[in-house]
Formats: C-alpha cells, sequence, structure tokens
C-alpha cells in the first residue's frame, strides 16, 4: 500500500507540477496581450494591399458606418446567434459543451474541420489576430475573450461581432453589407434578409446569392428554420421569409474604386472561406499602377464610364475605374472584329482586300443600314472594318453562320444566349450585350497573337510571415491563330490611321483600334473605343446606367480618353512592336482589275507599278491566279457599225492599253490605227460595194495581245439609210 501510495503521489506532484508549467506558459504567452478598444471596430482598411511597386495601397473605403444594435429588430442579432453560437447568452465566452462536440466528431473523423468558436472567440479573431494556427495564438485568444466578457455585455459583444464580419464581394459589416445586398439600411432588414447575412458568415463566397443562388437560398432557409426554432420569429414569419426571393443583382457602390472592389472580388474567389480574421493575416499585391489609376479616376467626363488598363503580358489590371461598376450593354460596333473578322480571317472567308458590295440588301425581312444611309458599292474588308461599314459586317457573318462565329465569342468568355443568334449579332444587337472589362480581355487576345487569358487585379498574395500562398498563373489559350491576329491588327491600324479611331493617329507608335456606337430613339446611348499595342490593351466606355442619351460617339470622347491613357503610359519612350507573324506575308495585287472586275489577282509582273498595290495574307490563302493584264492583253469584242458611209468601231475601255486596227479586203491588209485608246475609230476611206473585216490588237509596252477579229462589214453607199450596209 505504501508503495502505491508514493506512486499516487508522484503522479499527482508531476499533475500539479505540469499544471503549474502550463499556467506559467499561458501567463508567458499572454502576459503581454491587452484587448484594443480600437480594434474591435474593424474596417476594410485593415486588409494590406500593395500596388506593383510594393507600395501600400488605402482602400477608398473604410467601413465607417456602424450598425447600434439597439436601432435593429431583434430577429437580426437572433439571425447570426442561432446559427453561430446558439448558446451565446448563457456562456461566458467559451462553449464547454459545444467544444466536448467538436473534439468527439473530430476525433471520430481524424480531422480538425469542425470548430467551436463562440461568436465572442470568432469578433476577437476577427480584429485582434492573425490565421496562423498555433498553440501560442489560442492561448491569447482565450485569454482576450475573457476579457471581452468581461468588460462588455453581451449585446455589446453581438453588435460588434456583426459590424466585423466579412459578408463576401466587397463588403465589410453589416451595415455595408446591407447597402450591398439589399440596397437598405440595417434596420430596415427583413427576417429572410437577416438569415441571408447570417448564412453568409460560414463561406461568403461559396454561399453567395450572385454565385450559387439554390445553395444560398437553402442555407437562407435552415437559418430561418433555427431562428424559428430558438424563437427569434413566429412560425407565420418562418413560412413568409422562406418565400422571399433572393437579391438577383448588387448594389452599384459609390463608396469604393472599381479597383478596390475588383481586389476584394478575386480575394473572395482565391479564399471562398477566408474570415476578416485571415483576410487580415494577409499581404495582397496587386498590378496596379497607382499613377495610372489615379489618371483615370479623376478624369472630368460627361456620363458614366468604365475604362481599364490590361497589361498584355502578365495580363494583370494596371488599372480599372469605373463610374457605375461594369454594366453590361450592347457592344454595338466594337464587337466587329472580335465576332466577325477575325473568324472570317480564321476561316479563310475573308482577307483585308477582299471585296464586298456594300449595297441595299434585305435578309429574310432584315435590312441593316449605314451610318448615313449611304452605300459605298464596292470596298475592300480593310475598308469596311476601319470605317466601320455596316452592310459587309452583316454579310460576312451571314456566310459565316452565327453559330461558327459565337463559338469565337465564347472561347474569349463572352457568351450570348441561343435567343440572340441573328444577323443583328454583327452590329451588337443582343439581349444583354457585356461588359467594359470582359470586351478589353477580349481584345487583348488580338495584341497577344490570338491568345486569351482572362485578366487579374492580384498578382501574389503572402502570409504574415512572408510565406507566399497564391500566385496568379494566366490560364492562357489559343483562340485565333497568330496570323489571323496579326492580320487583324493591321485592319485595325487603318482605322487609326484613316478610320472610325483616327483621333488616335497622333501617336508616335503603331495603335491598333475598335470603335462603337450604340444608338436609341433618343440619340446615343454607348460610345466604346478599344486600342492596345504590343504591351497593353485599353477599353473605355461611356454612356448613362439609365439609357440617357450621351454626347459621346465612340471616336470622339472615349477616343480622346484613350489617347491621354497612352500618353500616361509611355510618357517619353514607346511600346515594344507588335509581333508579326512569319505565316503573314505582303501580297503585290493587280489594281485594274481589283477596281474594274472587283477580283483578286496576284499583279502581272509587267505591270507598271501605279497599277499594283500591296496587301497582307496569311500565306494559306494567298490568291493563286495571276493577272496577266499587261503581259497578255486582252479585250472584250469591240462593237462595229457603219453611219454616212464610216465605219465606226467602238472600243472597250482599258486605258492602259494601245491598240492596233488593221483592215482586210480583197485579200489586203492595211493597218488603219495605231496608238494610244480612242473611244471610237471612224474609218471614211472605205468605198461603196466593197467588204471590209478588221482585226482589233490591244498592246501594251510593244507587246501584242490576242487579236479579236470584228463581223465583216458591206458598205452599199445608198446613203445614211436603212441598207446601206450589213454584217456578213
Amino acid at each position: 500500500m505504501k508503495k502505491v501510495g508514493k506512486i499516487l503521489i508522484i503522479f499527482l506532484a508531476a499533475g500539479a507540477i505540469l499544471t503549474l508549467a502550463l499556467f506559467g506558459y499561458y501567463f508567458a504567452v499572454t502576459n503581454s496581450v491587452t484587448l484594443d478598444r480600437e480594434k474591435l471596430r474593424l474596417s476594410t482598411a485593415t486588409v494590406k494591399v500593395y500596388d506593383d511597386r510594393g507600395n501600400a495601397v488605402t482602400l477608398s473605403q473604410s467601413n465607417k458606418e456602424h450598425a447600434a444594435i439597439e436601432e435593429l429588430p431583434a430577429y437580426v442579432s437572433g439571425a447570426f446567434v442561432s446559427v453561430e453560437d446558439k448558446r451565446f447568452y448563457s456562456h461566458h465566452g467559451l462553449d464547454y459543451k459545444r467544444i466536448i462536440k467538436a473534439i468527439g466528431k473530430n476525433i471520430a473523423s481524424f480531422s480538425f474541420r469542425e470548430g467551436a468558436s463562440t461568436i465572442s472567440q470568432q469578433l476577437i479573431k476577427n480584429t485582434h489576430l492573425t490565421g496562423e494556427k498555433t498553440v501560442n495564438r489560442k492561448l491569447k485568444e482565450l485569454k482576450l475573450t475573457r476579457i471581452l466578457e468581461k468588460n462588455y455585455s453581451k449585446s455589446e459583444i453581438i453588435e460588434l461581432y456583426i459590424n466585423s464580419i466579412y459578408f463576401g464581394h466587397d463588403a465589410f459589416g453589416i451595415a455595408d453589407a446591407a447597402r450591398f445586398y439589399f440596397d437598405k439600411e440595417t434596420k430596415e432588414l427583413s427576417p429572410a434578409e437577416s438569415a441571408m447575412l447570417a448564412a453568409l458568415v460560414k463561406s461568403p463566397n461559396r454561399y453567395s446569392p450572385f454565385k450559387d443562388a439554390d445553395r444560398c437560398l437553402s442555407r437562407r432557409n435552415f437559418v430561418l428554420k433555427l431562428m424559428y426554432e430558438q424563437g427569434y420569429i413566429r412560425e407565420s414569419e418562418y413560412t413568409e421569409a422562406c418565400s422571399v426571393p433572393l437579391p438577383t443583382s448588387p448594389t452599384v457602390r459609390s463608396d469604393r474604386s472599381a479597383y478596390d472592389a475588383l481586389v476584394l472580388e478575386e480575394l473572395s474567389e482565391i479564399f471562398p472561406d477566408a474570415s476578416a480574421e485571415r483576410l487580415r493575416s494577409m499581404n495582397i499585391y496587386t498590378f496596379l499602377n497607382a499613377d495610372l489609376q489615379a489618371e483615370l479616376d479623376t478624369r472630368e467626363k460627361d456620363s458614366d464610364y468604365c475604362a481599364v488598363v490590361i497589361d498584355n503580358k502578365t495580363h494583370g489590371y494596371k488599372a480599372y475605374s469605373a463610374s457605375k461598376g461594369t454594366p453590361m450593354r450592347s457592344p454595338a460596333s466594337a464587337i466587329k472584329p472580335l465576332l466577325v473578322y477575325a473568324p472570317a480571317v480564321e476561316e479563310n472567308i475573308v482577307s483585308p482586300a477582299t471585296p464586298i458590295l456594300d449595297e441595299k440588301i434585305d435578309f429574310n425581312g432584315y435590312s441593316p443600314s449605314n451610318s448615313g444611309g449611304k452605300f459605298n458599292g464596292y470596298i475592300s474588308a480593310r475598308y469596311a472594318l476601319s470605317h466601320s461599314i455596316n452592310i459587309p459586317a452583316v454579310k460576312l457573318l451571314n456566310t459565316l453562320g452565327c453559330e461558327k462565329a459565337v463559338s469565337y465569342l465564347e472561347k474569349l468568355n463572352l457568351h450570348v444566349p441561343q435567343e440572340d443568334y441573328s444577323l443583328a449579332l454583327a452590329l451588337g444587337g443582343m439581349s444583354h450585350g457585356f461588359t467594359t472589362p470582359a470586351l478589353t480581355q477580349a481584345y487583348s487576345a488580338l495584341a497577344c497573337g490570338g491568345a486569351y487569358a482572362p485578366a487579374r487585379a492580384i498578382s501574389y498574395i503572402t502570409d504574415e510571415n512572408g510565406k507566399e500562398i497564391f500566385r496568379f498563373h494566366p490560364n492562357v489559350r489559343t483562340v485565333f491563330s497568330e496570323d489571323t491576329a496579326t492580320v487583324v491588327s493591321d485592319m485595325l491600324q487603318s482605322a487609326v490611321k484613316e478610320g472610325t479611331a483616327k483621333k488616335l493617329s497622333s501617336l508616335p507608335y503603331p495603335v491598333y483600334a475598335k470603335t462603337g456606337t450604340a444608338a436609341g430613339k433618343e440619340g446615343n446611348t454607348d460610345a466604346y473605343t478599344f486600342a492596345y499595342t504590343a504591351e497593353h490593351t485599353v477599353g473605355v466606355w461611356m454612356g448613362n446606367a439609365d439609357y440617357s442619351p450621351i454626347r459621346a460617339t465612340g471616336g470622339g470622347l472615349p477616343a480622346n480618353f484613350v489617347l491621354d491613357i497612352f500618353k500616361n503610359i509611355y510618357r517619353g519612350k514607346s511600346p515594344e512592336e507588335l509581333k508579326r507573324s512569319e505565316s503573314v506575308c505582303e501580297v503585290l495585287l493587280d489594281r485594274p482589275l481589283y477596281d474594274k472586275a472587283h477580283r483578286l489577282l496576284l499583279a502581272d509582273p509587267a505591270a507598271p507599278p501605279t497599277l499594283t498595290f500591296y496587301e497582307l495574307f496569311k500565306t494559306s490563302a494567298v490568291p493563286t491566279e495571276q493577272s496577266s493584264y499587261f503581259s497578255h492583253p486582252k479585250i472584250e469584242t469591240p462593237q462595229i457599225s457603219v453611219k454616212n458611209n464610216t465605219v465606226v468601231i467602238e472600243l472597250c475601255q482599258t486605258e492602259y492599253y494601245e491598240y492596233i486596227i488593221k483592215r482586210e479586203n480583197g485579200g489586203k491588209i492595211t493597218t488603219v490605227y495605231q496608238g494610244k485608246y480612242p473611244k471610237y475609230f471612224y474609218d471614211n476611206s472605205v468605198h461603196a460595194g466593197t467588204s471590209y473585216t478588221y482585226t482589233v490588237i490591244p498592246m501594251y509596252n510593244g507587246i501584242e495581245g490576242d487579236p479579236v477579229s470584228l463581223p465583216s462589214v458591206r458598205i452599199n453607199g445608198k446613203g445614211d439609210t436603212s441598207g446601206d450596209w450589213w454584217i456578213d
């Protein structure tokens, strides 16, 4: 017995020593820990963001608005308590029942998935601690929670808690979330809305109504059930709340810059389950150029706007500014290169030189028109695109087919519903349209040799210890071949040199651009300019959120805005040259046949330089037929007649040729004319009672072409009346 007693004493002593050691360790770790009352009011400024030079960036909005608990309906706080900490009002900061239950579940599942944090603990983690998962941090959390519970009432704690939660997207605190999701003050929240906000806390990104409405609805109704079971709402309120629809679109914010919102939105996608506590521990490094962003944000505009600058190499947003978020609008003619011309070049349907007849036309009741109602006759595809002529674009889409054309847009993340498939798509006619950032990203594919990648604001993220926990790797996919991108870019350079984007022509380096203008019954509603160099792609939209008319056209104010952006980017320097595909070549074409017969033929080697022109082709689509217009002259059969005993020969219009005209009668051949083109040749040296046969020979630069024999004529000599001659 004495031996057993000694062993027991040893165990008790060891336990006492271990307990003292643990208490000593606890006090050593937490000795300097104090509760900071200021930190309990979390603001978005605690998210640490840096620009492309590593300089700290202060987010443009801090969550200054604080929702007072006494102003809120009881069911608002009840929603959070019911789902996050149902014994909140009975424990003193730690829920021991919940802790034991969580330990049991974690042991059974061999994991640490089940948590037991109370609302008090979550408030401390959100406001005072980093995201590291260590024993020391947990001990600090326990001490701070005890201090919190001793110094604050439950009502004060729940108030601080709901004002510190991250609700996803870029909403911090319940006041911010109520405004973002419902455009309401917190005191106006309904039971259904309160439940939805409480449902978001577990994973704001996964349960967002704008990302997964079904999942959000299911969890919201789960929270409503808990609220009813725990007495925060009546049965009738529960039944009614379950039938309330979710919000379908966020409220456009005026208190935060578009770039800041973009960073926080991406952050929620990268770390969908991140709490405010986790976000505070991160260092977020972006592609932001602060000087360029200031240029976009401070520029005076006459309407709502969106301006985007993308770095083509990193696929990062260098600047991004918007007055009314990123609404989906009709792209107007800005869609033509992406939907029509690039796909048509890719499919070898068209080249820059392809002649297209711009004419009044009807496609089963759809009759597109050009700006100003003018028809241009035959024009090149280059001219049609650079001057944004509508009818050729519609004709090309008709040849391509809507399904084929839209398949290219889909690869560019520009989605078109099936019900919108019609030839009006070529001119931007669609139900919803696209956002300016999405269109800018699509244009960057042309700048990147046909390779598309969605752009992002965040470059990389480190934790509180500087360890990299995320890095952006562009998801690049080929949409167009390099030769197609080169050809279409060259066509868009013509839009700058002589077309609708010529306001950019003053820039001392190559720029490639397309404009677009959408009009309503009362005037223009949307104006775009998209432009790129080898290094950057820029997109600018101007319009009004309510579709009221604006004074701008695509080639006007938006183009001026883009001009100033490029001047800012390349101040004192020039961008690299756009890479030209090796599968593209310049081809010398025949001018006379192109202008008159609207045919694409390789130039005749004998043609004078003034009667040829160069155009760009994919090597896989170079014309194979060569003109012999000059090396082997040919003409149509001239008309021959007799008037007043004079033979009249009407020559066809071939002003580049000289002519030889020979006459034969009675076996005698005489050259009656040799020289430049005359419209009419008159031979009055003929005699009555004689038959004559004429041969016309075209000639260029001494080279005789194919002779053309005319029908024989016989002169009767009876005067200028019927029957004075006939054709044999």
